[in-house]
């Protein structure tokens, strides 16, 4: 079997018990237990910024949308 005739979705599926516990093993080994809390902290700061930046520019395509409606309804 080549690695061509491989379903492309087994690919990118997500890891399953053992390998996330395979996963969690290795980080404590590679960070320690002292780094992992500002690890967390760190990737929680990174998510909520972006999720901050992501709801900013939602905001300002509505208003751009919101003011083309009124433009084209005052000429209208």
């Amino acid at each position: 079997m080549s690695i061509l005739s491989i379903n492309p979705f087994m690919l990118l599926s997500m890891p399953g018990g053992g390998e996330w516990l395979w996963i969690i093993i290795l980080v404590i080994v590679l960070f320690g237990g002292k780094k992992i809390p500002e690890l967390a902290r760190g990737l929680g700061k990174g998510i909520r910024e972006f999720n901050d930046a992501k709801e900013g520019v939602k905001k300002e395509i509505e208003a751009g949308a919101k003011e083309k409606d009124t433009e084209s309804g005052t000429k209208a």
